[in-house]
Formats: C-alpha cells, sequence, structure tokens
C-alpha cells in the first residue's frame, strides 16, 4: 500500500494536519490555566460537570480540559504534555488508535482523555498488561486526577485499591510492602511524594494505594486495570445472585494501552470461568504411552505454518494394534481418535520452555508473544490435560465451562474504545474489520536517530549465539549498554551461558515478576549494563539513556559510546513485535543502533526461506559462527512474517465469527438475567405475566402463593428460581455447543459450510434451551413454599453455589479487605465486615 500512500498522500498526515488547530486552541489556554491556585482545579472541574449537564458536548469543553490537565501534571509531575501528546490524546477521546514510538510518554496521554470522559460520570476503564503497570500507573498520575477533584480505582488479580492522597503508616498495617527508599537525600519534602516523583516511572509507592472492594475501585471517576481483570469480572457479575456483589456498572470508555498485545496477540484465547467435575479418566496417560512410540514423516506430519498435525495410516494401524482394536474409527468412535489426535498434537506442536513450563508440579502456559507465564490459564478439548500426561505430572480434573467470552466481544461492549501502541499500522486492517477503529500515527517529538541495520543470518544457532556473545562482549568492553531480546525463556537460559562463558556481566528477565523487572529494564541504559529479557520483559517502562535516574555523567558516556545497542537474536512472527524490541532504543531523539541476528535454523527461516539461503551459503563454504548480510533476505523475512500474520488473523477471524452466534445468545440470556436480578418485583411479575398469559389456574395458584407468604417473600424466591433455572440450561446448553463446535466441521466432507450449520444448529439449540427453562420454571412454581421445593431446587442451588465459588467473589473480590480488617489483633468497628457481606463490622458480625 506504500505506493498508493505516495499518490494519494498519507492518511495519519492528513489526520495530523487536520487537527492541528485543535491543539493551538489547547495552547491558547496554557497562560490561564498556568494562573490558577491549586484549590481552582477542583472548582473548575465542577464548572465542566455543571456545562454537561446544561448541554454542552465533550468536545466543546475539550481544549479546556486538556489545557487543565496539563497544568495539573506540570504542578505535580513536574511534566508538561508535549504537543504531540495532546494530539495523542485527542485521537484516543475520538475513539481511535494513536501509534506512538516507545518513550513518547503514551502513560501520560492517557491522562488527557481519561479526564474529560471521566466528567459525564459514567466511568473510563484504562486497561494495561499486567497488574504492576496498573498500579504504577495509578500512583504515578494519580497526583494528577487528585488535583483535579477525580478518584481512580485500581483492579489487580487478588486485590483492589484506591489512590489515597493522605498517605500514612496506616496503609502499611494491611501489608502492602513499599519498596525500600534507597540511598535518596531526602530533604523537607515528603520523602514519598520525592520516592514517587524520581522513580514513578517504575516504582510503586504502596503507601498511596487504600485496598476497597472491587465494587468501590469500579465506582472510581477512572479505574485502572488488566484485560483479565475486566474480562474476568464481566463473567462474574453474571453468575451472581445479589445485587450487592455485583462489581462493574457501565461499559462508557476505555483506553487499552498496548492495544495490539491486548486485542489481537491474546484475542485467539477466549476468557473462561470453569470448574471441575470429574476425575481425567486414564485415557490421557494411554494415548501419551501411545503416542511416544511415534515418529514424524512415519506415523504423523506436521504443517509447521498452520500449526497441525495429520495422523498417516501407518500412524492410526500402530495406534489400533497397541490398542488391541481392529478400526479405532467404528469400534472406538470419536472420542478415542480425539485423545489420539491430541496426544499426538502436545508430543509435536507443543515444546516445554517454549510454550509452557511445568512449575511447581504444574504445567504453566507461556503466551509465545510475550514471554509471560500465564498461570490458571488451560487449554481447552483435553489438550492441557494431554500436555500433563506427556510431563508426567498431576493430570488435573476436567472441567465445565460456567461463562465465557473473547477480548474481542468484551471490549465491543463499551460505547466507546480507543488504543495506544507503538506498533498498530502493521495490524491497521484488523483493528478496523473486527473493531471498527481508525489507527493513526502520530509524529515523534524528537526526530529518531536510531540505526536499524539489516539481518545478519547465521547457518546454525550455535554459530549465532557464539556471534552474539562475541558482538555483546564487544560493546560492553567499551561501555555501550544493549538489550538482548530472544523470543523464548528456554533461549534466555541458553544465551545467558554463553555470555557467562565469555565472562560478561548480564541480567536475565523472563517476565516472571513484572514489578522487579520493571525495575531492572529501567537501568539497561546505565553505561556497560547487559540485559537479556525475553521480547515483553519489563514492557511499559522507559530505558533512558545513563539509568534512571541518572547523572549528567553517565548519561553523557552512553551517548558518546553510541546510545542503547538492541540485539534481536531470533525474528518473531508478528513484524510488531519486531519493531517492539527495537523501539526500547532512540527514545525522544536519543542515538541507538539495533539488529537482528538470526539462523537458518529459527523457526521462522525453516519454515519459509531455509532452502534458498542454505544452498548459498553452502557454495560459499561459510563457517557456522560467520554471517550473511544481505537486504534482499531480510525483506523476504518481513515478507514470510506478513504471511503468518495473515495465516494468524484468519485463525483470530474464525473464532471470532463462531465466538459470534454464542455471543448473540450470550447477551439475550446475560439482558434478561440482569434484568431479573436488578428489576426487584417488578421484572419478577411481569416475566411470570408473560410466562403464565393464558393459564388461569396457574395465575390462581400465584394469587394464593402471594397472599400466603407475602409479596416480597413470594417475588424474591420467584427471582431466585428464575436465574438458578437459567444457570443451569445455559452451562449445559455452553457444554452442548462445546461439543457442536467440534464436530461441525466433520460437514464440510458433505459440503456443507461449517459456520452455517454452526449457525443454524445453535439458534435450534438455543430455542430448545429457553423452552426447557419455562417449562421448569412452570413445573416448579406451584411448589414454591412448600417443603417440596428445596428437594426440586438443589440441582439449582448446587449451580448457584459453584458458580459463586469459581467466579471469585471471595478470594478474588474481597481479599484485600479481609486482610486489612485483619491486621494481626483485633477488627476495627469502621472495618469491613470479615465474612465478605460488604458491611461494616459494626453493623453485620460485630453487633
Amino acid at each position: 500500500m506504500a505506493w498508493l500512500n505516495k499518490i494519494l498522500g498519507d492518511p495519519s498526515e492528513k489526520e495530523v494536519r487536520k487537527l492541528q488547530p485543535l491543539v493551538l486552541k489547547v495552547n491558547s489556554f496554557e497562560v490561564q490555566m498556568g494562573a490558577f491556585k491549586d484549590q481552582d482545579f477542583k472548582s473548575k472541574t465542577s464548572e465542566f460537570k455543571e456545562r454537561l449537564a446544561s448541554g454542552e458536548s465533550l468536545d466543546d469543553i475539550l481544549p479546556e480540559a486538556f489545557a487543565l490537565v496539563r497544568e495539573a501534571a506540570k504542578r505535580t509531575l513536574g511534566e508538561r504534555h508535549f504537543d504531540v501528546q495532546i494530539l495523542g490524546g485527542i485521537i484516543l477521546h475520538q475513539g481511535k488508535i494513536s501509534e506512538m514510538r516507545t518513550g513518547e510518554g503514551k502513560t501520560l496521554v492517557a491522562t488527557l482523555p481519561a479526564y474529560l470522559n471521566a466528567l459525564e460520570g459514567k466511568g473510563v476503564h484504562v486497561v494495561t498488561v499486567n497488574d504492576y503497570l496498573s498500579r504504577r500507573d495509578a500512583v504515578w498520575m494519580g497526583q494528577i486526577y487528585s488535583l483535579l477533584g477525580l478518584s481512580v480505582g485500581v483492579i489487580n488479580h487478588e486485590a483492589s485499591y484506591v489512590y489515597d492522597p493522605q498517605h500514612s503508616q496506616e496503609n502499611q498495617e494491611v501489608r502492602i510492602k513499599n519498596q525500600e527508599l534507597g540511598n535518596l537525600k531526602i530533604e523537607d519534602q515528603d520523602p514519598l511524594d520525592k520516592v514517587r516523583d524520581t522513580l514513578g516511572s517504575f516504582k510503586v509507592v504502596h503507601e498511596f494505594l487504600r485496598p476497597v472492594t472491587r465494587r468501590e475501585a469500579y465506582r472510581a471517576d477512572i479505574t485502572y486495570g488488566t484485560n483479565n481483570e475486566f474480562g474476568f469480572d464481566y463473567l462474574r457479575d453474571n453468575i451472581e445472585y445479589e445485587e450487592a456483589k455485583l462489581r462493574q456498572h457501565d461499559y462508557h470508555f476505555a483506553i487499552v494501552d498496548e492495544i495490539d498485545s491486548i486485542l489481537i496477540d491474546e484475542a485467539r484465547t477466549p476468557l473462561i470461568i470453569s470448574a471441575p467435575t470429574t476425575e481425567s479418566e486414564n485415557l490421557y496417560k494411554t494415548f501419551t504411552d501411545i503416542s511416544r512410540g511415534f515418529e514424524e514423516g512415519r506415523d504423523y506430519t506436521i504443517d509447521e505454518k498452520l500449526k497441525a498435525i495429520t495422523l498417516t495410516d501407518e500412524g492410526i494401524s500402530l495406534a489400533e494394534k497397541k490398542l488391541g482394536v481392529e478400526n479405532i474409527y467404528t469400534e472406538k468412535g470419536i472420542k478415542y481418535v480425539h485423545h489420539l489426535e491430541t496426544a499426538v498434537r502436545a508430543k509435536a506442536l507443543f515444546k516445554r520452555d517454549t510454550d509452557y513450563v511445568v512449575k511447581d508440579g504444574e504445567v504453566v502456559i507461556v503466551d509465545t508473544f510475550t514471554g509471560r507465564l500465564q498461570p490458571g490459564r488451560r487449554w481447552s478439548e483435553g489438550l492441557h490435560q494431554a500436555i500433563e500426561a506427556k510431563e508426567g505430572v498431576d493430570v488435573q480434573k476436567e472441567s465445565r465451562t460456567f461463562a465465557s467470552i473473547t477480548f474481542q466481544n468484551y471490549f465491543r461492549l463499551y460505547k466507546k474504545l480507543a488504543g495506544m501502541t507503538g506498533t498498530a499500522l502493521t495490524s491497521k486492517e484488523e483493528f478496523y474489520k473486527v473493531y471498527g477503529l481508525d489507527t493513526i500515527a502520530v509524529p515523534t517529538n524528537k526526530k529518531s536517530q536510531r540505526n536499524d541495520q539489516n539481518d545478519l543470518i547465521f547457518q546454525t544457532e550455535k554459530g549465532k549465539f557464539k556471534a552474539v556473545a562475541k558482538k555483546v562482549k564487544e560493546l560492553n568492553a567499551k561501555g555501550q549498554p544493549v538489550l538482548v531480546g530472544t523470543v523464548s525463556i528456554e533461549k534466555n537460559e541458553v544465551l545467558s551461558e554463553y555470555l557467562s562463558r565469555e565472562g560478561v556481566k548480564h541480567e536475565v528477565l523472563n517476565a516472571k515478576n513484572h514489578e522487579r523487572e520493571g525495575e531492572i529494564i529501567a537501568q539497561a541504559g546505565k553505561p556497560g549494563a547487559v540485559t537479556i529479557a525475553t521480547n515483553m520483559a519489563g514492557r511499559g517502562v522507559d530505558i533512558k539513556l545513563g539509568g534512571n535516574p541518572a547523572t549528567a555523567e553517565e548519561s553523557e558516556q552512553v551517548k558518546t559510546s553510541g546510545g542503547l545497542y538492541v540485539l534481536g537474536t531470533e525474528r518473531h512472527e508478528a513484524r510488531r513485535i519486531d519493531k517492539q524490541l527495537r523501539g526500547r532504543s532512540g527514545r525522544q531523539g536519543d542515538m541507538g543502533e539495533t539488529q537482528f541476528f538470526v539462523s537458518l535454523e529459527d523457526s521462522l527461516m525453516r519454515i519459509f526461506a531455509k532452502d534458498m539461503i542454505s544452498k548459498m551459503m553452502g557454495k560459499m563454504g561459510m563457517a557456522e559462527d560467520e554471517p550473511i548480510e544481505n537486504y534482499i533476505i531480510t525483506r523476504s523475512l518481513e515478507t514470510a512474517q506478513t504471511k503468518i500474520e495473515g495465516f494468524n488473523f484468519d485463525a483470530r477471524k474464525q473464532v471470532l465469527e463462531y465466538d459470534d452466534v454464542m455471543n448473540h445468545q450470550r447477551k439475550i440470556v446475560y439482558e434478561r438475567r440482569r434484568k431479573i436480578l436488578l428489576g426487584g418485583n417488578e421484572a419478577a411479575k411481569e416475566y411470570l405475566e408473560n410466562l403464565v398469559a393464558s393459564d388461569e389456574e396457574l395465575k390462581k395458584s400465584i394469587g394464593d402463593k402471594i397472599t400466603n407468604l407475602g409479596e416480597n417473600v413470594f417475588y424474591l424466591a420467584v427471582r431466585n428460581l428464575i436465574l438458578q433455572t437459567t444457570d443451569l440450561f445455559w452451562v449445559e446448553h455452553l457444554e452442548v455447543m462445546d461439543y457442536l463446535r467440534g464436530s461441525v466441521n466433520l460437514r464440510a466432507y458433505g459440503q456443507r459450510d461449517p459456520l452455517v450449520e454452526y449457525k443454524k444448529e445453535g439458534l435450534r439449540l438455543f430455542k430448545d434451551m429457553q423452552v426447557s427453562i419455562e417449562d421448569q420454571i412452570l413445573r416448579l412454581l406451584p411448589a414454591i413454599g412448600a417443603s417440596t421445593f428445596a428437594k426440586e431446587t438443589s440441582e439449582l442451588e448446587k449451580v448457584k453455589t459453584q458458580a459463586v465459588e469459581i467466579g471469585g467473589s471471595s478470594n478474588s473480590t474481597d481479599s484485600s479487605i479481609s486482610q486489612s480488617s485483619a491486621k494481626g489483633n483485633e477488627i476495627g468497628r469502621n472495618d469491613p465486615c470479615p465474612c465478605g457481606s460488604g458491611k461494616k463490622y459494626k453493623k453485620c458480625h460485630g453487633k
């Protein structure tokens, strides 16, 4: 498309030019805002809210609001938004993606649209890639929002907080540990504020965070949290039975940081809340033992491009022989075939320390895009159990899905969605097709001085690592800081050994402890520092030349040596990930250099370009650690990456097409459920009237029940009956739809489109489920209030209990509360009650 841009002009440049007058208008208010006293900021916020209430739009007040945020940042952080940051903020407010290079201050940019849209009082969610960044950003930016009179919440995996400017030792008593203050010279200024202003870009000063319930954190004007937590809380809310336990309240506006990572890289894995059901059968172990004797080529073939395996006739015959059956298809059916294929997939396609690690006797998934461990996540369709059997660890119970949603469909719930990242343009088409989001590239504040070298290609991986170690030693000798990017934890450890042999002191980051790694990566720009990291370890933290904070001498020393040198040890399948790694160097106009070392044994080269290049290198008689550098080969690698991105886009698109069918059904069920849960007696009454419209006998029976039990008691029982029945049948429906999803592909052999078949069959099943729900409610209605009611609904109650159990309302929601109320001594009268009711202790168990 580059040639088209030359003719028609770059669309991003056009958009930027169009927005320049608005930036100038924001600048025109700078002097006026500069004259404000600190107390005037909250007054101005109140004025903005009144103007919105009287009919003005957000666009009308944008220039003044952005100028006010800029001034608040100057007063609190000592940082002034650059014009390009104002530009990025306008793009986010318009519900678009702002592509801003690494180091351009995206965290600060988000404060502009977050403040403006929070003025409507409907809440703004700022989505980060990990818990550490959500805490860091809330504390770091919280002082801006606090001066402006807005509240800030934080949602973490097992705790939730609000930003509290009146920090005190009291907050330390709830066991929120603060990092060491180090050897900083602390003058008359508040020491904690001093630490935050100096090191806030990577250190979290926890004293500014006060534990609260999840519900309170969501009721803040602006809430920071991870995509996983927002998504899971949505699912948890839709299996609750009491309004007081609901967490989220509105899907108004979301700003997604690192939007490419969240909405693309993680989009293929749906969020699932499930509960263990039956013990896993011995079949997993049986088929793992069978697959161990399988050989690639003879018993199965691998399509590396599509990441799929195909069993050969020899492989099927070998399995039949070991199972002692004549024909696995006719005698044992699809179940055994599925187990066999899954065991072979686990053996051939999933590698330890690349796709997963074994930790504390459990198989933990590794996100191949970011290198991060994903505890709690499991592969579906028996794959996780097959890998557990392969690794010889305990095979976990098979689970039953209670609720699920993909990130695509969760984020499409928001009325307005925006995002920011350093690398979005390569996925511009997907963002537009799936989310309806335009991508605009924002120019850098200072011209980039980074020097991107062509790739060096080696014959073997061993030769490549030797050359990497040699190059790092050479750079280290002259004091130039080096960041080495790898694609997996396993490669990190291998490369670490090579560097140790060369006597090079280095740090290794595996994206395991985000907070600790954020601190290490912040110092990766120190003179002579060598840091090996999986691609995304320490992401979200800037690498400043000389370290953070750096002395003038250290900064100058690194600049003289050539700036940060980023060395990639393998091309990733997505160009975005490579660009993100390169982007760590040359921030804010700094000097820097980047280069990738690749070998013919790397997965990308092996699949797409090996034969042509290996013949060339063989004829030239080159040593294994002797490279070739060729612009054409670098281009061919990028072409291969484009192809893989296409495959992955198709895979995500297919997941979405199937999930769209489920999403339509999910919306109907959840909307009806929410109406019953929040609608009180009126909603239950309306539901019953529609259900028993023509049954006079049942109407009379209901009338008698209301007289005997009282209206409130009766309709409360009816509400619970409707919710429990809906959940019971919905869980069963999810299971049936999952089986349908697995079997519908076979219909392609009969010249039928599997997706069309899935839609038709899914609609029929959904209608059957609705009829079953109504029949069950009609059958149980006459028993309400009688002793038989408990017996009749015991199965429904079981669903309710399990749903609460797996929804995490006791663990995730209020763990911070129960910690804070314990304090090791006694519970204060105004502390939340440890029973989890949400009431104060004095009004609950403290009476």
